[in-house]
């Protein structure tokens, strides 16, 4: 058994470790350095006579940004194509070949962040605690399921959110609905709600700065798996004596011992170093085009704006914008769907946005609520497995799940949160398919926005640390707790004994 966890914690972190290194520096190429192939050998995208990166524009627009002058958003634009690219050729390859490997059941995608990152509230702690819980996650998740987990940050890019309705009313006041601080800012005044294009250029720089904090603690000893199990440490000394957590992160120390014990070096650079990439929601086009880069050797394009980019629930529309910009890109993709999604129009999206069948091009997350995804998603697998059709399927289990109490505040009840990625599994474990991955909004810090969990947070606390500029988060303990859940069942599914 101890070899088996051996084995799984040195995965972990002796994959890759070049994810945030410029192809330049691990491989001679030319133009962007865009691989040729993808992992299967084929095309990485649907990129054909009829794309190009501006095709998007014939089609209909939802979530529209409004930008009043032309002659503005032209010289945004402007700058924004001479700009460098955020992410280079190696990072998206790497990505891509992990989710590849996770579609055929050899890896577990974990993606976490904030709702929407906010100008103001950018600083180095804020990027180094959420960074700091996923790598924690990954390393419980990495012994519960005995296989590597490919870390995805909703960071560098996750700055725009849809609306249900264009504008906001207050004291009889109407005023365009805040959009995230890449298109206009949160302050109830004209001059903050306009659209302003030049918000882009400040999301790029700020995006840029995000990174390169990343990249320094992914390689610089900060993720030392040693560090990461001493912070476990840290959270399960919160929980009850005899608590399954404690038992749980006894296992893990009692392995890292092993290692050391039989002259594992656990201080080498596969135990200190790690990859980490970022993603975000595809939804202003004009930034996501301004940052579209064409690979001189392939011809082939590639959003340099971030590792992947899913598109959501409100603009998957088959003969919308969004899906139309995304099946040309090269990058690995994401759609959001909910019980309104039929098997007929999941087969629809996923000849879309992967016609080649590629594993590893194309992830699904699921957001429905427990109830509604155990009557639906056994159809939606039943569908996929039928067309034969390689996707990896992962939860979202917080985004069905969202209320508002009576004094105003929109929160989330962490037991609803937990029950939705039960289901999730249980519907897995019935249809033989594989469970890939979990999306959560979260943070590093210990805010009170989410009900529930070990933190106790209650309706009446949410108010000490309510901060979230959209939706609510799970602060660092309750993300934490949803790792060590999943953990537990996935050992499950792998074989590996319960922890007594």
């Amino acid at each position: 058994m101890k070899v088996a966890i051996t084995t799984a914690l040195v995965s972990l972190l002796a994959s890759t470790n070049d994810a945030f290194t410029p192809t330049s520096m691990t491989r001679a190429t030319s133009g962007l350095s865009m691989v040729a192939t993808s992992p299967s050998g084929a095309s990485t995208s649907s990129s054909s006579a009829d794309w190009s990166p501006d095709s998007w524009k014939n089609c209909h627009v939802a979530q529209p940004p409004n930008y009043e002058d032309e002659a503005e958003l032209e010289a945004a634009i402007e700058k924004l194509e001479g700009f460098s690219p955020l992410v280079f050729a190696g990072e998206v390859r790497s990505l891509h070949e992990q989710l590849a490997r996770a579609c055929t059941g050899q890896g577990f995608l974990l993606m976490g962040g904030d709702c929407a990152e906010a100008f103001n509230e950018f600083n180095v702690d804020h990027v180094r605690d959420t960074f700091r819980v996923i790598l924690q996650m990954s390393l419980v998740l990495t012994f519960g399921s005995a296989m590597p987990v490919i870390k995805v940050g909703r960071m560098a890019g996750q700055f725009a959110k849809p609306r249900s309705e264009p504008d906001e009313v207050k004291d009889g006041v109407s005023l365009p609905s805040y959009r995230g601080d890449i298109i206009n800012r949160e302050e109830f005044t004209p001059e903050a709600r306009r659209h302003n294009p030049f918000n882009m250029v400040e999301a790029y720089h700020q995006s840029a700065q995000t990174l390169n904090i990343l990249r320094a603690f992914s390689t610089g000893g900060y993720a030392d798996i040693s560090r990461l199990h001493a912070w476990n440490l840290d959270f399960v000394e919160q929980t009850d004596e005899g608590s399954r957590y404690r038992k749980f992160a006894t296992k893990v120390d009692e392995s890292l011992r092993f290692m050391k014990a039989i002259g594992v070096d656990t201080g080498a650079a596969a135990f200190t170093k790690t990859d980490f990439y970022t993603a975000h929601e595809c939804l202003l086009l004009p930034y996501e085009q301004a940052l579209t880069r064409e690979d001189s050797t392939t011809g082939r394009f590639y959003d340099c704006a971030a590792h992947m980019l899913w598109v959501g629930e409100r603009t998957r529309q088959l003969d919308g914008a969004h899906l139309e910009f995304i099946r040309g890109i090269g990058n690995p993709v994401g759609v959001k769907i909910s019980d309104k999604c039929t098997p007929e129009e999941l087969i629809n999206i996923i000849d879309t946005m992967n016609p080649q069948n590629i594993p590893g091009r194309l992830t699904i997350v699921v957001r429905m609520g427990a109830e509604k995804l155990r009557k639906n998603l056994p159809g939606l697998i039943r569908a996929v497995q039928r067309e034969g059709k390689s996707v990896l399927w992962i939860s979202d289990p917080v985004h069905g799940n969202t209320r508002k109490t009576e004094n105003g505040y929109k929160t989330r009840d962490f037991d609803k949160i937990r029950a939705e990625l039960r289901a999730f599994f249980d519907v897995h474990d019935e249809m033989g398919s594989h469970p890939g991955g979990v999306h959560l909004e979260m943070t590093g810090e210990d805010v009170t926005e989410c009900v529930g969990g070990l933190s106790d947070v209650t309706e009446q606390s949410l108010s000490d640390r309510y901060h979230t500029y959209c939706d609510p988060r799970l602060n660092g303990a309750q993300a934490m707790e949803l790792a060590f859940l999943i953990a537990e069942r996935m050992r499950l599914r792998t074989g590996l004994p319960p922890i007594e």
